[in-house]
């Protein structure tokens, strides 16, 4: 039988260690990737420590576990129902998947799935349990199985290496398409330098946004947002002033949309502060889970029409949207600066992410030929 290398975790909290394992059979509705690469997860350690104590109700997979989200690579084989795939397709793999019964499986956005799972990372619900034993393979591993629904199709234009970033990339888009930015509106961004921020400017800037405001608390990181466009991106020091007041100094009546993006360790003031810039009938969307709660003051928000929206992860269909956006050159990603890892550094590379990480910077495991 064929055998793979495969990073697990034993136990909470614990380290990763280079396990052999058989090579995975597809089930009649799926395929065997060879995976190429995979995404460092930045909130790995703290999902693999923590979590069963911060959000029991975030089921994990059963340890001795395979992790890793944002996995792309090849098609090494097909189950017997499988049509539409062949040997040597070059995909990405959408991790979010639900339980394929319900309605909203069957429409296509297992995002509102009661049983929707991150393959190789954590579920959002009791049935996640079932999910992780059906599809139990994840990118840290040199092969994984998977449904034919989480596929996209990766251009020849986009690397692997590339491809392992669309989990934060798709879940700005996503964002994106639910505030139904047009061209010639204008967006804030507030936690632009961290990875789903600049994603999130990125996009702006293909979806025509005509004045793009990127909060941040690092000048540097400012200065670099601003060069990929200096008359349509305005930045805005966090921390010297109020970010509205900033905002509303160029736009007097406000921001089309807001994308918060700010993670779980930012005061929730910035939020607030940042929904100040929103104008008359805008859209505030959360991508990023700052801490709540938020306070959010109803009368307000009913004379303003004002609307908060929650946004979780991307469909696939939304991913071979953005696979099209690079194949046509609307979106590159040449700024971004590659870290790689062997399989066998796991363990170092979650280090370094969390002490050189930002949102520039692309780490990924690449996995051996």
């Amino acid at each position: 039988m064929s055998m793979m290398k495969a990073a697990r975790l034993h136990s909470v909290g614990g380290r990763f260690t280079i396990d052999e394992l058989p090579i995975p059979t597809p089930g009649p509705n799926d395929v065997l990737i060879q995976v190429k690469s995979s995404g460092i997860i930045p909130n790995l350690k703290n999902v693999t420590t923590y979590f069963p104590e911060w959000y029991p109700f975030l089921p994990l997979p059963e340890l001795p576990a395979i992790f890793g989200l944002d996995s792309a690579g090849v098609v090494a084989a097909v189950g017997e129902n499988v049509t539409t795939y062949q040997k040597g397709d070059r995909v990405y793999i959408n991790p979010g998947i639900g339980c394929g019964e319900c309605a909203s499986c069957h429409s296509g956005n297992a995002t509102l799935c009661n049983s929707y799972t991150f393959m190789g990372y954590f579920g959002f619900g009791a049935g996640s349990t079932n999910v992780f034993k059906r599809y139990p393979y994840a990118g840290y591993g040199q092969y994984m199985t998977a449904p034919i629904s989480s596929l996209v199709r990766l251009p020849e234009n986009l690397s692997f290496a590339s491809a392992s970033r669309f989990g934060y990339l798709g879940t700005a888009y996503s964002g994106i398409r639910k505030s139904q930015l047009r061209p010639s509106q204008s967006i804030l961004i507030l936690g632009a330098s961290g990875t789903l921020g600049v994603n999130a400017t990125l996009l702006a800037l293909a979806f025509g946004a005509a004045k793009i405001f990127v909060a941040a608390r690092d000048p540097e990181a400012l200065k670099r947002l601003q060069a990929l466009n200096s008359q349509r991106i305005i930045p805005i020091q966090m921390g010297d002033e109020a970010i509205h007041a900033q905002v509303r100094r160029h736009l007097p009546d406000g921001v089309d949309v807001m994308i918060d993006t700010l993670g779980a360790k930012s005061p929730t003031a910035l939020a607030t502060d940042g929904m100040q810039a929103v104008t008359r009938g805008g859209r505030i969307i959360q991508i990023g889970g700052v801490a709540g709660p938020i306070p959010i003051d109803p009368h307000p928000f009913m004379c303003a029409q004002l609307q908060y929206i929650g946004s979780l992860w991307f469909t696939p269909a939304e991913g071979n949207e953005l696979a099209k956006l690079f194949e046509t050159g609307v979106l590159d990603f040449s700024l971004l600066e590659e870290h790689a890892y062997p399989l066998e550094a796991i363990n170092e590379a979650l280090n370094d992410i969390e002490t050189q990480g930002n949102g520039f910077r692309n780490f990924y495991i690449a996995h051996e030929e």
